[in-house]
């Protein structure tokens, strides 16, 4: 048997109308009068929505060391935080902040589960290149792009900079703020009491070469390389 259909579409679904013949030749095909009917599912594309990160409000019960918030329009590094739970009365945050901007340390208080809006900073790492006049000059290893810092912006930390340096520039509402130096740098000593017995311990005082002065240990000479730890200001060992 041989057939011939057309494809009929309702409001749900597609189906395929079938109709017999009683002679298979093509050219003698007549139509029954009760057509027989095919259902076909007709698979539907069902678009996927977009997924996003949950985004979490920030707030007091939130804080660690090293957060970054936004206090009075300045951003400020919590130094030291303690969740305190009264016995009467509501639970609150005692932090130490320092500000970013003008390194001034404060001690404030946050009631507990305070909405704080963080400090959108981010670092950058730049290469320290030279000094020119009173400002630092730091340049971009790959677009060679020159950024500066005050001397009231570098700071104590202008004593463990040395040409070729790579530090970390903080930037916070699109300009610089700070930088933060490596954890340890080389420094070459080049002034300090001579000899000493380094069997009997003890420390003198040694000028390297950015001028800052660390105590080392009395076999250290003139011309030799010491690490220093650039947080504490401590001698680590030669070399």
């Amino acid at each position: 048997m041989a057939g011939i259909g057309t494809l009929m579409k309702t409001s749900s679904c597609h189906y395929f109308r079938l109709s017999s013949s009683s002679s298979p030749s093509p050219s003698s095909l007549s139509f029954a009068s009760t057509p027989f009917v095919l259902p076909i599912r007709v698979l539907t594309r069902t678009r996927r929505r977009p997924t996003f990160p949950r985004i979490f409000a920030f707030s007091s019960n939130d804080i660690k060391v090293g957060s970054n918030i936004e206090v009075d329009g300045a951003p400020w590094k919590v130094l030291e935080f303690l969740h305190v739970k009264p016995g009467k009365g509501a639970a609150f945050v005692r932090t130490t902040l320092r500000n970013y901007v003008t390194g001034n340390t404060v001690e404030k208080t946050f009631r507990a589960g305070a909405k704080i809006e963080q400090a959108n900073i981010f670092k950058e790492t730049k290469q320290y290149t030279y000094k020119d006049g009173a400002q630092f000059v730091f340049m971009d290893l790959t677009s060679y792009e020159e950024l500066r810092l005050d001397e009231s912006t570098v700071g104590d930390k202008m004593m463990w900079l040395k040409e070729g340096t790579d530090c970390n520039l903080l930037f916070w509402n699109g300009k610089v703020i700070g930088f933060e130096l490596p954890m340890n740098v080389k420094l070459k000593v080049v002034d300090v009491l001579p000899g000493g017995d380094s069997g009997q311990g003890g420390s003198k005082p040694a000028t390297l070469e950015t001028g800052a002065v660390v105590n080392v240990p009395l076999f250290i000479e003139i011309g030799e390389v010491v690490t220093v730890d650039t947080e504490s200001g401590q001698y680590l060992s030669r070399g």
